[in-house]
C-alpha cells in the first residue's frame, strides 16, 4: 500500500489525528539531556499533595539536575485548580443521552459515582464555562512551555489508597472531591500534550510514587529520550516494594 494512502486513511477519520509515520521513536530515545531547560511544579501552584509523594518526587527531580545536566527551576504553569472542570467536560465529550439510557438499563450494575454524575442535571453554561476553561490552560501552557523544554510533577498526589475507594477524603490533611488525586494527569488531556510516568521511588511503607514528565505539544520524541534518561541514571527495575519481598514475591 502507497505510504501516501496509510496515511490519509488513518488520519481522515479523527479530526484530531496528525500524521507521524515518519517518526523513528526507538531514536528519539537516544541523546543526552545537558542544557534543556526544566520546570519543576511539586503541586501546579494549588494541588494538594501528600507528603511521601512529595518527598520522593523531590528526590526524582534532583536527578535530572545532578546526573542528567538539566537547569531545574521552580515554576508553576499559571492556571487555577481546574479540578471543577473536569466532570463538565467529560460529560460535554460524551453522548449522555446514550449514557443515561445505560444507565437506566444497568440499574445498580453501575458504578453509583458514575450513574450520579450522569443523572445530574448539566446545563449548558455548565459544559460552555468548562471548555472556555479548557481553552484558557491551553493558552497558559503554551506560553509557558515557550521558557521551558519540560514539566516535572508528582503523578498522583496520593500513594496506592484501598482498594473499593475511589479516593482519599483528604489528602495532607485538605478535605478533596473522590477524584482530586488526579489532579496532576487531567490538565495535559486538557491541553494535549505528550506526559509520560517513572518510577519515582517508594513510600516508608514500599508503596510506588510516579514522576510525571511532560512536554510541550508534538515533542513526544523528548519525552521518551527524557524519560529513558532518568532510568537509566535512577535505575529501579531491580527495586522492589519491601511488601512484595515480605510476601516472597
Amino acid at each position: 500500500m502507497p505510504a501516501t494512502a496509510s496515511r490519509s486513511w488513518s488520519t481522515d477519520r479523527d479530526r484530531l489525528s496528525i500524521a507521524s509515520d515518519d517518526v523513528d521513536w526507538l531514536r528519539g530515545l537516544d541523546g543526552d539531556l545537558r542544557g534543556v531547560r526544566v520546570a519543576y511544579s511539586p503541586d501546579l501552584g494549588y494541588a494538594a499533595v501528600d507528603p511521601a509523594v512529595r518527598t520522593a518526587v523531590d528526590r526524582a527531580v534532583m536527578v535530572f539536575e545532578r546526573d542528567l545536566g538539566c537547569a531545574v527551576e521552580r515554576a508553576d504553569p499559571g492556571w487555577e485548580d481546574l479540578y471543577d472542570a473536569l466532570l463538565p467536560l467529560i460529560i460535554c465529550e460524551s453522548d449522555l443521552a446514550g449514557m443515561r439510557r445505560l444507565a437506566d438499563e444497568l440499574g445498580e450494575r453501575m458504578s453509583p459515582h458514575l450513574a450520579d454524575v450522569l443523572r445530574a442535571d448539566w446545563t449548558a453554561e455548565q459544559l460552555t464555562n468548562a471548555v472556555i476553561r479548557r481553552k484558557a490552560v491551553y493558552n497558559a501552557a503554551w506560553r509557558f512551555f515557550r521558557s521551558y523544554d519540560l514539566l516535572l510533577t508528582p503523578t498522583l498526589a496520593v500513594p496506592p489508597f484501598e482498594h473499593g475507594l475511589q479516593g482519599p477524603a483528604s489528602i495532607d490533611g485538605r478535605e478533596v472531591d473522590a477524584f482530586y488525586w488526579l489532579s496532576f494527569t487531567f490538565p495535559f488531556n486538557f491541553t494535549g500534550q505528550p506526559a509520560a510516568t517513572v518510577p519515582a521511588g517508594f513510600t516508608q511503607d514500599g508503596l510506588p510514587v510516579g514522576l510525571q514528565i511532560v512536554g510541550r505539544r508534538l515533542d513526544d520524541a523528548l519525552v521518551l529520550r527524557a524519560s529513558a534518561a532518568y532510568e537509566a541514571a535512577a535505575p529501579w527495575r531491580n527495586r522492589w516494594p519491601a511488601i512484595l519481598t515480605e510476601l516472597g514475591l
